[in-house]
């Protein structure tokens, strides 16, 4: 419910950023900016002695992951509405977020308009999306149009041991296999994912929820 009361804190490692944001809503009814941070850290000391209501967050910090942060800020006070900030156009990114207590998702093109609309929409319990984050969240991902592969009981084995760190000497050892053997299912998983390197390999499986 929005109230005059509001309150709203800002963490953006981008001083100029800050300062934009800082101007953009101190005249703004109703929203009272209790304090802007460049780190994570700082903002989480502050939360534990202050009210928060909206928390707009950078996803990139210096010293936390922001999704990490977000899902620490829901925890110590589920109220606070987290709303993210940021560059990232990625709607695993998105999804994310949302999964870690979010109630929105901001991209940084966003207009003044539709920030203070988003900002209005979160205080009255609404999930919300600028513009843009609602245009990536309509269009499905290559992957997800692709579908999961069939994989076998075998690759799906050592893809596990993959996503553990394991070696292709380490993964013969422990499945009894020879190292070409392991090398060929590498192979056969890169093939079946449409990737180039075990990296992507190991993002794909974990938006999957294959790993």
């Amino acid at each position: 419910m929005l109230t005059d009361s509001a309150t709203l804190a800002i963490v953006d490692d981008h001083p100029i950023v800050l300062e934009g944001l800082q101007r953009l809503l101190s005249n703004v009814k109703g929203i009272t900016i209790s304090g802007c941070f460049t780190t994570g850290t700082a903002f989480m000391s502050f939360l534990k002695e202050n009210k928060v209501d909206v928390l707009l967050l950078d996803i990139t910090l210096p010293d936390v992951n922001g999704i990490d942060l977000c899902k620490e800020v829901k925890s110590l006070s589920p109220d606070t509405h987290v709303l993210a900030l940021s560059n990232h156009a990625e709607r695993s990114m998105i999804l994310q977020m949302i999964q870690h207590g979010a109630t929105g998702y901001l991209l940084k093109n966003i207009s003044s308009e539709e920030l203070i609309a988003c900002i209005r929409e979160a205080l009255s319990g609404m999930i919300t999306f600028s513009k843009g984050a609602r245009e990536i969240m309509a269009r499905p991902s290559v992957t997800e149009l692709k579908g999961i592969p069939q994989l076998t009981r075998r690759e799906k084995e050592i893809l596990h041991l993959i996503s553990d760190g394991k070696t292709t000497p380490d993964i013969a050892a422990q499945l009894n296999l020879s190292p070409l053997t392991v090398e060929t299912h590498r192979k056969n998983l890169i093939q079946k994912f449409q990737v180039k390197n075990m990296a992507a390999l190991i993002k794909i499986a974990a938006q999957q929820g294959l790993i």
